[in-house]
Parts: structure tokens; sequence; C-alpha cells
């Protein structure tokens, strides 16, 4: 039996005690660990690395969504919260779940059956991976609307001044980190430097021409047009070996 570990990121004492009395049910998930704001929610997410992260969205000083900004990489994420299910859907956050307080005893139930059998496809990991593996998910905020993409599901990485535009599934928010900082954590094996500006997916490659002076022309399969510069298109066809 594979058990997943989980931890807490919650402000209300009374609420954190109430997940842990409902979690007693369910001896598949360990819980390792809780936090009362942000800032300790932050430290212990990457001291333990959990599978499972219950996080209350509604905190004072900082709230749950600047904590998953804030994180690398998002464990599988169950917002806890007062909220009512419009209000959830507003935040165009695709998270795995949210519960609503007082948390019913079988809404809970449900939700750790869907976290376990979600559980079952995902290869087993016994270290922390360095940088971010293709099926991991990282959290964008741009505005108002969030979303929580994985990675093999970018296509594209652009510098916009300070920014960094980010594209997927039609959509190409902003967010404010640079593109060497990104390329830090992006599996090289995939992720592709072909220009000072551009980061593109290889497996979003649709196709590849040659261009001016050395260079390649590459198309994705989202319909926009990266130029390799010669330098990084000696690299390019090497890499794909061809």
């Amino acid at each position: 039996m594979k058990i997943l570990k989980a931890v807490i990121v919650e402000d209300s004492r009374l609420a954190r005690n109430e997940l842990k009395e409902l979690l007693k049910a369910h001896k598949e998930i360990e819980l390792i660990g809780e936090a009362e704001n942000v800032d300790e929610g932050f430290k212990l997410i990457n001291e333990t690395n959990p599978d499972l992260l219950f996080l209350d969205i509604n905190m004072p000083e900082k709230d749950g969504f600047e904590l998953l900004e804030m994180l690398d990489e998002v464990p599988t994420t169950i917002f806890t919260t007062a909220f009512d299910e419009y209000a959830i859907k507003s935040f165009e956050y695709n998270a795995f779940d949210y519960l609503l307080k007082p948390i019913n005893q079988k809404r809970f139930s449900a939700t750790i059956t869907k976290v376990l059998e979600q559980s079952q496809d995902l290869p087993k990991t016994e270290t922390k991976e360095v940088g971010l593996s293709l099926d991991k998910k990282i959290f964008i905020k741009d505005g108002e609307k969030c979303w929580l993409v994985k990675v093999q599901d970018i296509s594209l990485f652009e510098i916009v001044g300070n920014y960094t535009r980010v594209f997927f599934d039609g959509n190409t928010p902003l967010i404010y980190k640079s593109l060497a900082q990104i390329e830090e954590k992006l599996p090289s094996d995939i992720f592709f430097r072909a220009n000072r500006q551009q980061i593109i997916n290889i497996n979003h490659v649709k196709k590849v021409v040659s261009w001016f002076n050395g260079k390649l022309k590459i198309e994705l399969n989202s319909g926009e047009e990266i130029e390799i510069s010669r330098r990084q298109s000696y690299i390019f066809k090497d890499q794909l070996s061809f």
C-alpha cells in the first residue's frame, strides 16, 4: 500500500485539528507536518517534499495563492476554505479539489479516495528530483487568474521586459521571474534555449526549416514561429541528431 505524505497549512488551530481527526480514518495518508501561516508552510514543504497539501486560501499577511506562487513545484493541492463553490470557480484554478468549512466527513472521504486513485498512476520516487520533471505542476498567477500547469504542457517561455510570458493551452500569462531563473529548473533534454529571448519545449515542435545564415526556424503546435540563433541551431541539430 502506497503511503502519501501530507501537510496542512491553515491559520486556524481548530480547523487543523478538524483535519487531523478526519485523517485518522485514512491510514494511506501520513500527516508529516502542519503550519499556521504561509512562511512556515513554505519552509515545511521544502523540507519535507509532501505528496499532498491541505491549504487554506484566506490567511493573514499572505494567502494560500501566494504560497503556491513561492513554490517551484506544487504538491497535489486540496483547498480548505470558507468560500462557496462559485467563488472557488472564479479563481479559474484547477486545484485537485476543495473542501468547504465545516468539512463534511463523506465529502472528505470522497476527496481522499480520488487522491489515492490518482496516486496509483504516478511513478514512485524515493528521493526528491533535482529541478522539475515533466509531470510536476507549477502555479501561475496573472492578475485575478490562476492556473496549475503541468510542466509538459508548457510550449514556450519568452522574455517580456522584467517578466516572462508562459505559453500553454492558449493562455499566455506573465510571471515575475527571469528566464534564467526558470531555465535552471527545467529538464534540459526537453526544454531548449532557442535564443536569448525564448525557451521552447521540443515536444511541442511541429516543423523545423532551414533559415538564413545557418539558422533554423521552428513552428510550434500552437502556431508560434521561433527563430533559433545560429549558435543554438548547431546545438539543436546535434541534440535532435539531424
